[in-house]
């Protein structure tokens, strides 16, 4: 996914294995490690699903599997690289389980294609994003003993149909697509190569998960997609009681639904779930969007909102589609539709040709904005993208670094600011788990996306509870339950 489209994940979901223990039910046993953006633990779930039907179970002990899947990222080298260390990793457990396959899956399996399967001899099967329906088939050429191999991307295939088969554990947090690929040709991204052009899912569809979801419990979905705001399924004709359907749950195919609109049936689905989405592009997100959110209590008042650069020359060497000075009156309109939304965003260091000017432009910027946080990186060329093709990446790695290092001083300074000013402040929290660092607390995630911890006392997860904030820390708010 790329750095405009990282999505931020809840506490439960970081890391890298997304694994149920279910293995008792069946004799082949797979194990599923999933890395990068929100979009690749989805994906696990939809290929959790398919397998599931193919008589696999998912396992969390590596050394119980038949089957290792790990769910790439390619959206910068370092990850990339990460992942060739984890196939060293595997082959060490293929050496004491001859039968052990080991498959890539996603954006580096797309990238790469058959040059993993040649040059690293553990790959036993490639399969890109598009092609998950067809994993069982190909398991079938691996068990003939050949190598298999699918990156064949579609223009159409949104597992729309497929109920996935949830791998995270709390049963209150759910991730949904709604969309797939991204038409935005930034000139840094690889993704549009490797998830292909955007395609929006039927919303039908997408109600009915999110129903099934509620019946099972859950309490809060984050709708997931490249760029979410370009969400647009036409099922024909817009017709004047299309939106009358979406609020009753029926859509036929003469309707045509926009984001804004899928977004309110699916908060009218039930006026206590949650609903999140991520991730924005500022050239598409419309006043109906933020009036929508601004409408209803249960969509989360929070935005990410990459920017990238504050320089509007560097803004257009990236193909972002707008400047600096128009990032910011999105803002600007934002805070005056929804005063108190959160916004956070992602920023790169050391574009091509990127100047001393253009870096303090960035820094003026966030300084402006006031984020409640950001994902900040140095630039990664990647092969294929245009930038790699018609850009020099110039910029010396010191420099990138010490650019970068400036800019997470001045957004950590900016964090803490904001999360002192929740200090006194009582914030409805849902309950997702239990604290990482003491089994006596618990963690949950307010309105704008701040995680805040709390004692455990009688409080289960899946509870709503009103957190008063004590103290903070540069990511996190820690409170006591009133």
């Amino acid at each position: 996914m790329p750095l405009h489209d990282k999505t931020p994940l809840p506490e439960a979901m970081q890391g890298t294995a997304l694994v149920l223990d279910d293995a008792n039910s069946s004799t082949k046993k797979m194990y599923i490690e999933s890395y990068g953006c929100a979009m690749n633990f989805a994906d696990s779930e939809v290929v959790a699903a398919i397998m599931h039907k193919d008589g696999y179970a998912t396992t969390n002990k590596m050394e119980d599997a038949d089957l290792i899947l790990v769910n790439t990222c390619a959206i910068r080298d370092n990850a990339e690289q990460r992942i060739h260390t984890r196939l060293r990793e595997y082959n060490k457990h293929k050496k004491t389980n001859k039968n052990l396959k080991i498959g890539v899956m996603g954006c580096m399996a797309e990238r790469l294609k058959e040059t993993l399967i040649e040059n690293q001899k553990v790959v036993d099967l490639v399969i890109g994003p598009d092609a998950y329906r067809d994993l069982p088939n190909l398991m079938n050429q691996v068990d003939d003993g050949q190598k298999a191999i699918n990156v064949i991307l579609s223009k159409e295939e949104t597992y729309e149909e497929i109920e996935p088969v949830r791998l995270i554990t709390n049963g209150v947090t759910a991730l949904v697509s709604i969309m797939r690929g991204c038409d935005n040709m930034c000139t840094f991204c690889v993704v549009p190569f490797t998830r292909g052009r955007e395609r929006s899912r039927n919303p039908q569809t997408i109600v009915n998960e999110v129903n099934d979801l509620l019946s099972k419990g859950y309490k809060e979905v984050t709708l997931l997609g490249q760029n979410v705001d370009s969400y647009l399924w036409a099922g024909g004709g817009l017709k004047k009681d299309a939106i009358a359907g979406l609020k009753n749950g029926t859509i036929t195919t003469e309707s045509t639904v926009n984001f804004a609109q899928l977004l309110e049936m699916v908060a009218l689905t039930s006026l206590t779930l949650r609903v999140r989405f991520s991730t924005s592009h500022p050239k598409d997100i419309t006043d109906e969007v933020l009036l929508t959110m601004a409408k209803y209590h249960n969509i989360c008042k929070y935005l990410h909102l990459p920017v990238q650069s504050g320089s509007s020359r560097m803004l257009e060497l990236m193909n972002r589609g707008y400047t600096a000075e128009w990032y910011l009156q999105r803002i600007n309109k934002m805070r005056e539709i929804m005063p108190d939304c959160a916004v956070s965003t992602d920023v790169i260091s050391g574009f091509c040709t990127e100047t001393e000017e253009d870096h303090q432009a960035t820094l003026q910027l966030i300084d402006a904005v006031g984020y409640e946080y950001a994902y900040m990186f140095t630039y990664s060329e990647r092969p294929g993208t245009l930038a790699e093709r018609k850009l020099a990446d110039d910029i010396a790695e010191d420099v990138k670094l010490r650019r970068l290092q400036e800019i997470i001083t001045l957004q950590r300074g900016n964090a803490l600011k904001r999360n002192m000013k929740d200090v006194g402040n009582t914030y409805e929290v849902l309950v997702e788990g239990v604290s990482k660092r003491s089994n006596d607390y618990l963690y949950g995630r307010n309105t704008y996306n701040k995680n805040i911890i709390f004692k455990r006392d009688n409080i289960k997860i899946g509870d709503y509870v009103h957190v008063r904030v004590k103290e903070c820390t540069t990511a996190t708010l820690l409170g006591e339950v009133v």
